[in-house]
């Protein structure tokens, strides 16, 4: 009786350890950004890296869309961030694609073709991980990268999960989606776990209404983030000692929309939601495609993609704000 009463006491004490090894496992994920694009990549950026207790960032990488110069303008930017995160160093920053899908995918079996460097990192990043345990590639510009990724290694669909910050589903248009079209298509052909946070512009659905005004950005964002001992040069030019301090030079250099005044943080929108689900609502729908610029829905297909929209704009904002004020 008392071995057995030491027996059931030692199972006690390993159960937690077990257990909590595998609640507390961090989710991998790779970022992949337009960074230099316009203000909401930097915002997401930051966010991620000082919520690095939730995520295994296994890598950023970038690539360049329409705004925001060559690929090299969109690195410096993304190592602006890191740094000024005190991040530089700890995490892989990888140039990606200048061009787009159609214009580099007969080139994937060449040793350089363009993007080259983050295609193959995400691919050798992707077979790391299994069908079970996803690696996460949060996209936040075009989806350039991750198509190429793909097409290149076809053998990565099963280990990852694409989330990606994009469209006004179902309405045409948006940013990220215009940049290339074909490459979003192209994934929505394979079997890929795919979903959609959606932006919708000028909508209470999408990411765009999780949006800052001017005073908000004076009353809660400049004291913010870590302070860092050798300044960081901008963009806009003048020299940052904290995050807080960059992302008003930020939001000094950017149009503002609305009455009041105010700015859409999308892609920050997007990391919230890997971080808690439940400030947004999801659905489950078939894959439908674009043809000619348009939604064409396709209510037979087999093939499901989650659609999030809804999203609990001061719920994130707060957490935002609190992730970076206690670094």
């Amino acid at each position: 009786m008392h071995k057995y009463i030491i027996f059931l006491f030692i199972i006690t004490l390993t159960i937690p350890i077990f257990t909590g090894c595998s609640y507390n496992k961090k989710s991998g994920l790779i970022f992949d950004t337009d960074t230099n694009n316009e203000i909401d990549d930097q915002h997401a950026l930051a966010y991620l890296l000082f919520n690095s207790e939730k995520f295994d960032i296994r890598g950023i990488t970038v690539n360049a869309t329409v705004n925001g110069g060559g690929i090299d303008e969109h690195y410096e930017e993304a190592n602006r961030i890191m740094q000024l995160c005190a991040w530089d160093n700890k995490t892989p920053l990888i140039k990606g694609a200048n061009g787009n899908f159609v214009k580099i995918e007969k080139t994937v079996k060449s040793a350089n073709f363009d993007g080259h460097e983050a295609v193959e990192f995400i691919i050798k990043e992707a077979l790391k991980y299994n069908s079970k345990e996803k690696l996460i590639v949060l996209a936040v510009g075009k989806l350039t990268n991750v198509a190429l990724a793909i097409k290149k290694e076809p053998l990565i669909i099963p280990n990852i999960r694409i989330v990606w910050l994009g469209s006004n589903y179902p309405e045409p248009g948006e940013y990220n989606l215009e940049n290339d079209i074909i490459s979003m298509n192209y994934l929505l052909n394979t079997n890929v776990e795919f979903e959609i946070v959606t932006v919708r512009y000028g909508e209470l659905s999408g990411t765009d209404f999780v949006k800052i005004t001017k005073d908000e950005v004076e009353d809660n964002i400049i004291n913010l983030g870590v302070k860092i001992e050798n300044p960081v040069l901008g963009r806009h030019g003048g020299q940052f000692y904290s995050f807080g301090q960059y992302s008003k030079s930020l939001f000094e250099n950017i149009r503002y929309f609305g009455n009041p005044p105010s700015r859409s943080l999308f892609d920050m929108a997007a990391v919230a939601i890997l971080k808690n689900p439940s400030w947004a609502k999801s659905k489950i729908i078939p894959s439908p495609i674009m043809i000619d610029g348009e939604w064409v829905e396709q209510e037979d297909n087999i093939r499901k993609i989650k659609i999030w929209e809804h999203f609990e704009k001061e719920s994130i904002l707060s957490d935002f704000y609190n992730s970076l004020k206690f670094n």
